[in-house]
């Protein structure tokens, strides 16, 4: 009896652990669709930490997972943040007028033979503010022309947001960090 206690605590501990590092430290995750592309491919695995929630900001370039709606979460790449102003303009990103490069893109846009990989907007066409609002963020995926994002969702409130990623872990040949 005393042999299955011992037994009946350690899995409970084990449970508690996993409950408790699930919940308040890091969770997998698993790319659903192209809308990421070049830097993240369908089906890859990666963990997404919740700890960027707990502490500290999210910046431009952050790679996060956030509740699109009740049923379906994104990943997404955060362009702007609380208090930017945003334009696209001949393919390039101007966050408060000045231009910002995104080394993340340059592959994708190799391979657009001169065609625009991100279409021309304002912040205030898309979302009909001038601002980015406090607790809110602007987030569009790497893949522009294939990605539901914040030009047709809106911004993301910082409550949605389970996490930032940047760590895949499968498939085996994509292991490690992506860049930001």
């Amino acid at each position: 009896m005393k042999e299955v206690f011992s037994w009946l605590k350690a899995i409970v501990v084990a449970l508690v652990i996993a409950f408790v590092i699930r919940t308040f430290i890091f969770v997998p995750v698993i790319v659903e669709g192209e809308s990421m592309m070049p830097t993240l491919q369908n089906a890859d695995r990666m963990i997404v930490s919740k700890i960027s929630n707990y502490v500290g900001e999210l910046d431009r370039g952050d790679i996060i997972v956030f509740h699109a709606t009740e049923s379906k979460d994104y990943i997404k790449r955060v362009i702007a943040i609380p208090g930017d102003t945003l334009e696209y303009r001949d393919d390039t990103l101007y966050l408060n007028g000045e231009a910002v490069e995104e080394p993340y893109l340059e592959d994708f846009k190799a391979q657009m033979n001169g065609f625009p990989l991100t279409e021309n907007f304002t912040l205030e066409q898309v979302t009909g503010e001038t601002v980015v609002p406090e607790g809110s963020y602007f987030v569009m995926g790497d893949n522009r022309q294939n990605s539901k994002d914040s030009r047709e969702i809106g911004f993301v409130p910082k409550e949605d947001v389970v996490g930032k990623t940047n760590f895949v872990f499968w498939p085996l040949g994509d292991f490690g960090t992506v860049q930001e």
